[in-house]
């Protein structure tokens, strides 16, 4: 497979394995062709540990504590350490609960346990000098990485580490090889992903008695105003435990009256490391439970006492892998090679991690309004990166994950209602708002809902939501957009992305206004989402940051993306980006052949170095020609020929870019995965068809890779896709046939999938022009 994993088993052996646990009627044993190993390495930005579907806990290894700031700058090497893990470290410094999977910044990195032996260390040292401190070396020879499981051998102890989850509990269980009466289990509590010094508020440890703790930790990062709160029981009593601050506080109160660092019950200060002492024979596992919770430690207890009463990691490893086997047969996917299937169900599974539960067992969470609410008829989630997952992620929750999906929009509706700015979530994050990135997508999450009649709740309410968000002129430019119809680059920056963006979120929501009956919102938003056009400048041919005086920029570069109005991506990408009118777009730049070449342009030519060299979210790895598929504006481009009469160039490309921005490696993703964005966008492409335009019911054909696909949706029907002949030469779609009746367009409707069916194409070696 050329796959850069230590796997001892074949993956058929895997899946003979996998065949002993009771699955579900009609389900496959698609658990082994998951690799979470895969996107470790340089820009994916994913983490290889345990987690269960959209799960509240996301338990997995930290490879180094690369600081957020130096010297009072910002540390570029931090970037790396997104998700806590990268593949080329040789050191792992613990096994903390909460991870981001695959975004550009970060947060999170909450309660590292690190079990050790020997002398006691609190410090984790530094990776090039690992005896220095409580980190241990590792070999990816000893490492496992599983759906729901994760196991490494760290080899300055000879400890066994396993890991494993339910949604709001993780489950350690460390073997010790050898005897010793100085096993300890270090918490630390001042370690976290993209830290400084005062990131850490606050954190308290409650020594319940000698198997249970209880405690939060307050943050500023990220989410600024974050607390979690957790519970930890251990399978055996220990019988001494301490702990040590790290902070300089002026003032310490008359707690001197005691000596609170060695067995005194209660812990607290903005940076503490505790420790946990055990005598350990010869093979003696030691397992923890770590419940988590927004809301308060009570809360914590209950999830860890709901989920995981007993000590049985086995069970609890086989019932989170059953749930994943669940979620991943909602697609019964055929493709051309053992890579293949492990790339197609790794995205899935990717698809799968986020958004994430935020709420107890009981259905209580923590509101952006820093009060306490309950959920009523709704599970509450968190880690919207809305600016990535609107343009297929959510499309693809719509037909397999429908419930879910509206669930994640009654989510967004209550950030709002709690929301002092009343808007709807740009990036939501743990009961913060964190403002990451531009427009306001969730527009598009609930239009597409809304407009593909998978809207189970107050959808004039939901509206009324977006309406307000869309008018909320101290926004980001949003006044000036409203009044001049674009947003000037000298008022405020990336000024093209926000204009081009926030029009097509306008057409959202005239289309769901339209849905709803609602003349008047229709008329002011559909006039809106023209304003697109206000940035092109016919002179150049591009769109182009223009000035609060009606002038364009004199200086422009259309290939360089640092400073030139644009966030993630360059005049050439962004000039594409006109999803809710791709026939005016072609026009309004020349017509269908001027066009043509420009998007032939993009994919063949060269972009040097240079021209990316200050973003650091864009590498040569995401690139093929000026197409950056590693970042998403451009997701959608080369679907456009389906415009141009040239639908063979979008098939011959999709596959193209299957091929290399997809590898079953750790460096197999092309850039970052962000929260599943990359996956999704594998997924629809593998299927044969991608939502160039969400808020539509449209969805434009490509060219599957699968052989066969069946899709289970929850309505009870079925629809499979057939690609007879499909191959890696045979790429161009010669006919297409739904339930047998010939398709004559370049598309297909949702209605169609969730009627249920069959969609055939026929492929061949050479165009059908």
């Amino acid at each position: 497979m050329g796959v850069r994993f230590a796997y001892h088993l074949s993956l058929f052996t895997c899946i003979a394995l996998y065949a002993q646990q009771p699955l579900h009627a009609q389900e496959k044993n698609l658990v082994p062709y998951v690799k979470p190993i895969i996107g470790t390495e340089k820009m994916g930005h994913t983490y290889p540990g345990a987690t269960v579907p959209f799960g509240m806990v996301q338990l997995s290894p930290e490879t180094d504590t690369i600081p957020y700031e130096e010297n009072g700058h910002y540390n570029p090497d931090v970037y790396k350490y997104c998700a806590g893990y990268q593949y080329a470290d040789k050191t792992i410094t613990g096994f903390s609960h909460t991870h981001l999977s695959g975004t550009g910044h970060s947060d999170l990195g909450d309660f590292l346990i690190m079990p050790t032996t020997g002398k006691l260390q609190l410090n984790p040292g530094t990776a090039t000098h690992p005896e220095s401190g409580y980190r241990s070396t590792f070999s990816h020879d000893n490492e496992v990485a599983e759906a729901d499981y994760y196991k490494v051998k760290l080899d300055k102890y000879n400890i066994t580490a396993e890991l494993t989850t339910s949604n709001r509990v993780g489950f350690h269980q460390y073997t010790f090889a050898e005897a010793t009466d100085q096993a300890h289990i270090v918490l630390d509590l001042m370690a976290g992903i993209y830290n400084y010094g005062n990131k850490d508020v606050w954190t308290f440890v409650r020594v319940e008695n000698d198997t249970l703790i209880t405690g939060y930790r307050q943050t500023n990062g990220w989410a600024r105003t974050r607390v979690e709160y957790f519970a930890m029981s251990f399978s055996k009593p220990f019988y001494q435990y301490g702990h040590q601050t790290y902070a300089n506080d002026v003032y310490r109160g008359f707690w001197r009256k005691f000596d609170i660092s060695h067995n005194f019950p209660e812990m607290a200060g903005r940076q503490v490391r505790a420790w946990f002492d055990f005598k350990a024979s010869a093979g003696e596992k030691i397992k923890i439970k770590f419940a988590l919770s927004p809301v308060s430690t009570e809360g914590a207890l209950n999830n860890l006492r709901t989920e995981i009463p007993g000590w049985d990691f086995e069970k609890v490893k086989a019932d989170g892998q059953a749930q994943w086997n669940k979620e991943l047969n909602k697609i019964n996917a055929q493709l051309n090679s053992e890579d293949e299937m492990v790339n197609f169900y790794t995205a899935m599974y990717h698809a799968f991690i986020s958004p994430t539960t935020y709420m107890d067992a009981d259905g209580s969470y923590r509101g952006l309004d820093q009060n306490n609410h309950k959920a009523e008829g709704f599970t509450n989630y968190t880690t919207f990166s809305l600016w990535d997952t609107y343009r297929a992620l959510h499309p693809l929750f719509n037909i397999i994950q429908p419930k879910r999906n509206a669930d994640m929009i009654q989510s967004m509706v209550a950030h709002y209602n709690q929301s002092v700015q009343h808007m709807l979530p740009v990036w939501s994050h743990y009961a913060n708002e964190n403002w990451c990135m531009i427009g306001y997508h969730s527009v598009s999450v609930i239009a597409d809902a809304v407009v593909k009649g998978n809207a189970p709740f107050d959808a004039d309410k939901a509206l009324e939501a977006c309406v307000t968000t869309a008018r909320h002129r101290s926004y980001d430019g949003l006044g000036y957009y409203i009044d001049k119809g674009y947003v000037p680059e000298d008022k405020s920056g990336a000024s093209v992305s926000k204009t081009l963006e926030y029009a097509y979120d306008d057409w959202c929501i005239a289309q769901m206004a339209k849905k709803l009956n609602r003349q008047d919102i229709y008329d002011e938003f559909i006039k809106r989402s023209k304003n697109y056009s206000n940035v092109y400048d016919a002179a150049s041919g591009y769109m182009r940051p223009r000035l609060d005086n009606g002038t364009f920029r004199a200086e422009f570069d259309p290939l360089k993306t640092d400073n030139q109005g644009f966030i993630e991506g360059n005049a050439w990408n962004y000039s594409l980006y006109v999803p809710q009118y791709p026939a005016e777009m072609i026009e309004l730049r020349g017509g269908k052949k001027s066009f043509s070449k420009h998007l032939d342009s993009l994919f063949t030519m060269h972009l040097p170095d240079e021209f990316f060299a200050e973003t650091e979210d864009i590498t040569r790895d995401g690139i093929i020609g000026n197409y950056v598929h590693g970042n998403e504006p451009s997701h959608h481009a080369a679907y456009l020929y389906n415009w141009t009469g040239e639908p063979w160039k979008t098939q011959e490309r999709v596959r193209m870019i299957l091929k290399k921005m997809y590898r079953p490696s750790s460096d197999g993703l092309g850039g970052n995965d962000d929260c599943g964005q990359m996956s999704a966008w594998y997924i629809f492409t593998s299927l044969g068809f991608y939502p160039v335009c969400p808020g539509s019911d449209q969805y434009i054909l490509g060219s599957p890779a699968v052989k066969e696909a069946t899709l289970t949706l929850e309505n009870g029907k079925t629809f499979t896709i057939e690609a007879p002949g499909q191959s890696d030469k045979n790429v161009y779609v010669q006919k297409v046939t739904l339930n047998g009746q010939p398709v004559t367009t370049n598309s297909i409707t949702h209605a169609d999938i969730m009627n249920g069916g069959k969609l055939v194409f026929y492929m061949g070696a050479k165009p059908k022009k």
